[in-house]
């Protein structure tokens, strides 16, 4: 038997004959049900007990007793029909009705987190693997010094490269000796036209001896003005050997030095290799002598390509050097000659042929009428 409970507690649900709602009371019905559950209510101490029904009578949805209230009425309830039950869940309330009888709470889908990568871990292993990569590598240059370990050497590369380097230390005493010579050549040509306008001044107030005086002025700044046509020519010689040696040869060199640590590497994962197939082949080897085999190919395939730009890179190298050397070699020869010869229109024709335009002294640019 059904009891009636308080309005607040309790709403009433009008079914018809078939057991099915009437659609006029089904918004009124999920309304009066939220507002009769108590403040703090549990989903535990809710009941929806189902009897058997007929087509006359009514159903009542109540809360059981709250813990903490002693004024809540006793349970007393009366089953709704199914067709109630389904219609209050498709509502979109908070509460399902699981086969067992009891109420429990909805739940949306469970999302794992991706794991999350530490950055310390990587930066450790990072530092694990540069420190183990030290070790074989200092390894094999001690062994190599003490006559111990194997080398790779390419016999026809490495010609090439000592050539290289000796080679360079030649040209950079070419470059020093030039830039002393230029240096001199500078304070001599700064000395000639002092020595210049003293004779040029001494020729206007020396009347007995203005001709003498007016000679030797006239030759002084001749002389200065060929010194700083050679000094030009010097200057233009220097600027390029000195790209040659600390540029271009240079940058050959840095790739040489890329090459060796290559070979270094590997050898040094070579003799590793070697050493897991000398000593005997279980479990416990196996891994690691395949491990150790893709490190070696992984390193002889780096070696093989540094290889092969060396290789490019000398041969450029060559061209260009040979190139260079040739015009500047020719520029030097020419403007030593002319100066010395004392043929000023041979020294102009030298710089004109290299395309080498002289700086004014005290002028550094062009000024802004020359720029209009």
């Amino acid at each position: 038997m059904a009891q009636e409970s308080p309005k607040n507690a309790a709403a009433e649900i009008p079914v018809t004959s078939n057991g099915q709602l009437e659609d006029s009371h089904e918004y009124s019905f999920n309304r009066n049900l939220k507002c009769s559950l108590p403040v703090g209510l549990g989903l535990s101490e809710t009941k929806i007990i189902s009897h058997g029904f007929d087509g006359a009578k009514e159903g009542v949805v109540e809360a059981g007793q709250f813990p903490s209230s002693s004024a809540s009425p006793k349970s007393s309830v009366i089953s709704p029909s199914n067709a109630a039950a389904g219609r209050l869940a498709g509502q979109g309330c908070d509460l399902i009705i699981p086969t067992g009888g009891r109420a429990q709470q909805k739940s949306g889908p469970v999302v794992l987190a991706d794991e999350v990568k530490n950055p310390a871990m990587e930066k450790l292993e990072l530092v694990r693997k540069w420190s183990l990569n030290t070790y074989k590598c200092t390894r094999q240059i001690i062994s190599e010094k003490l006559g111990r370990g194997s080398r790779t050497v390419d016999l026809e590369l490495e010609a090439q490269i000592d050539i290289l380097k000796d080679n360079k230390k030649k040209y950079e005493n070419i470059l020093r000796l030039a830039q002393t010579l230029s240096t001199q050549l500078f304070q001599m040509v700064h000395t000639q036209r002092q020595l210049g306008d003293a004779f040029a001044d001494l020729s206007l107030k020396s009347l007995e001896l203005h001709e003498e005086f007016g000679y030797n002025a006239d030759t002084q700044k001749l002389l200065a003005k060929n010194g700083e046509t050679l000094l030009g020519a010097i200057n233009f010689f220097i600027a390029s050997v000195n790209t040659l040696v600390n540029k271009t040869i240079e940058d050959t060199l840095l790739t040489v030095k890329q090459y060796e640590s290559a070979r270094i590497e590997y050898d040094a994962y070579r003799t590793d290799l070697e050493e897991l197939n000398l000593g005997p082949r279980d479990a416990n080897t196996l891994p690691k002598i395949e491990q150790s085999q893709q490190l070696f190919q992984l390193h002889k395939e780096k070696y093989d390509k540094m290889r092969n730009d060396v290789s490019i890179k000398l041969k450029f190298l060559e061209e260009n050097k040979v190139k260079v050397l040739h015009n500047q070699l020719v520029l030097f020869h020419n403007a030593i000659a002319a100066y010395f010869a004392g043929n000023q229109k041979q020294l102009e024709q030298t710089l004109k042929q290299f395309h080498i335009k002289l700086k004014t002294p005290g002028a550094d640019g062009p000024s802004w009428l020359e720029e209009q």
